[in-house]
């Protein structure tokens, strides 16, 4: 019969038999310890019918081995096993991503994203005539936007910063007669341990010169739709575009998943006379407002402990009460909390006005709109969750759902900070139409600024930029009162003769992310850092000599 085992490669699983009569081998594999790397040389042959394995690509042939012959024999246990079942924690397979990345899956994603990173290569460069540009990782410390790296030099005083996206020099590309850049950008942003973020990511960064917002959202989507991998359900263009206003008012989030519908509601004509106190005074303030979504047939997966976390959630993040979590019984009344305090009227057209039936959960909240809907739009995902877990259908993950949005402000006031500050970037231009309120009323100019968004993530952002040198001064110095020193060299080039241009940046790991059906962007980075930042493989960031400290001049604070 002989002696049979499986060898893994990078293109997948093979079975090799070994002849009883070749007793040494069959010695030699017996003693070859797992994920050793060994040579198996012979002749491929198709296996007997009734011993094919469907579950394997290769299941229906064999390799007869003339020659085995270990390479490479591991000399110690492995700290884990390669399979795709009872995989360990996280950590632990960061801390050996070499091994980690033997896993089948990971194999998969990190060829997937190297297909379609080539196929949008290709489009940019041989059907759109892009130009790929290279541009500075080592930058100078730039104001507004997040938090930089800092970067060491040996001139006393001075450092670096790793610029956080490839902004100022993409644009001085266009200044400089490039009028269609790309780059697949390495960048770099300080953000803390903030979850399913990396310290370094990879953005598709492009700049067109002479460009509306409509032709880059073209360009987008067919860049999309060329590099789109054959095997997924194939996305259509154009991609629906809503505004920032509708985003937030039906869906609490600015980058919507439009996977299933469950839309938000102002009720407050309902709730401003409905008997229940609580309700009605939520509406006295100015500014105030009552929404509220519907769960369909969720009233067996919300129970009291879904419902105690929810309200936990609104007072740890929004400071209010928490939300009012509804039944609809029979004859179209409410039970809840706060239901009992309503009149029957009331009750039964806020059930009218979201169309409820018996069975489906009313989540409601009242107070400051902003407040209101952010809540909402977050509670809006986790029911979603919920329902999910318990074993219900809600969001299709075949489907890819691409989605613009459009009209942003320009800008907020930031109240921590006491200011206004840019909504995304401050190169961002107004909307046609809003310039003139940028020297009266800033936080109501709306900017040319789109986000693409899918199934719920944004997975790209541009805008249409300020190329007057005076504006840019205006929005740095005036409005958001930054320290303009560092931008001297952009206002400088931007006065000389810079072209209208605009671009847009995808963030690639979260785009292959989605497309590989990943839990998180780790899934689809070689050597991604752990939810702190820190890789645990290396154990960076790490220590520096005390010659360093002196050649970079540096010194080191203790704890």
């Amino acid at each position: 019969m002989g002696k049979f085992a499986v060898l893994r490669d990078s293109a997948g699983l093979t079975q090799i038999l070994l002849r009883d009569e070749n007793s040494e081998m069959s010695k030699l594999l017996n003693h070859t310890p797992f994920e050793s790397y060994v040579e198996v040389k012979g002749v491929v042959q198709q296996r007997p019918e009734d011993q094919y394995n469907k579950d394997m690509p290769t299941g229906e042939i064999e390799v007869l081995a003339d020659n085995y012959k270990i390479l490479s024999e591991v000399q110690r246990d492995l700290p884990f096993i390669i399979r795709s079942y009872n995989k360990p924690k996280e950590n632990l397979r960061l801390r050996y991503r070499y091994l980690d990345l033997r896993h089948e899956e990971l194999q998969r994603n990190l060829k997937l994203r190297s297909m379609v990173g080539k196929k949008m290569r290709d489009y940019l460069q041989d059907i759109e005539d892009f130009v790929e540009i290279v541009t500075p990782t080592l930058s100078v410390n730039t104001p507004g936007g997040a938090q930089e790296f800092v970067v060491p030099s040996r001139h006393p005083g001075k450092f670096y910063s790793l610029v956080q996206s490839p902004q100022t020099y993409k644009q001085l590309a266009m200044i400089g007669g490039f009028e269609r850049y790309f780059q697949f950008a390495i960048c770099y942003r300080d953000e803390g341990g903030k979850p399913d973020r990396q310290p370094e990511f990879m953005q598709v960064d492009l700049e067109v010169a002479n460009v509306t917002m409509e032709e880059i959202q073209r360009l987008i989507e067919n860049l999309l739709v060329h590099s789109w991998p054959e095997h997924l359900s194939p996305v259509k263009s154009p991609f629906p575009i809503i505004s920032y206003q509708e985003a937030m008012s039906k869906y609490g989030v600015d980058k919507p998943d439009t996977r299933f519908d469950w839309k938000l509601e102002d009720v407050s004509d309902v709730i401003c006379q409905c008997g229940a106190a609580v309700l009605e005074n939520g509406l006295l303030a100015e500014g105030s407002s009552a929404h509220a979504f519907l769960i369909p047939d969720g009233q067996s997966a919300v129970g009291k402990k879904i419902i105690s976390s929810w309200e936990a959630l609104a007072k740890r993040e929004f400071s209010m009460n928490g939300p009012s979590v509804m039944y609809i019984k029979d004859n179209y009344e409410l039970q809840g909390k706060l239901a009992k305090f309503m009149k029957l009227p009331s009750q039964r057209s806020l059930i009218e006005t979201l169309s409820g039936q018996k069975g489906d959960v009313v989540v409601m909240a009242v107070g400051p709109t902003n407040s209101t809907l952010s809540l909402l739009g977050k509670l809006r995902i986790l029911a979603a969750d919920v329902l999910e877990e318990a074993g219900r259908n809600v969001r299709n993950t075949s489907t890819f759902n691409f989605l613009w949005v459009v009209d942003f402000p320009l800008f907020e006031f930031d109240d921590q900070l006491g200011k206004i500050v840019s909504l995304h970037h401050p190169f961002t231009l107004p909307k046609e139409g809003d310039s003139h309120l940028l020297y009266t009323e800033p936080l109501k100019a709306k900017s040319q600024h789109y986000d693409l968004v899918l199934n719920g993530s944004e997975i790209g952002g541009g805008s249409i930029r300020v190329h007057d040198p005076v504006m840019q001064r205006y929005i740095v110095e005036d409005i958001l009162n930054l320290d303009a020193h560092t931008l001297d060299f952009f206002s400088e080039a931007l006065a000389s003769g810079a072209p209208p241009h605009g671009g847009i940046a995808l963030g690639f790991d979260r785009l292959m992310e989605k497309i590989c059906g990943g839990k998180s962007i780790r899934d689809v980075i070689a050597f991604p850092k752990s939810l702190e930042g820190r890789c645990l493989m290396s154990g960076a960031p790490g220590k520096i000599t005390k010659d360093e400290e002196q050649l970079y001049h540096i010194s080191v604070k203790d704890k």
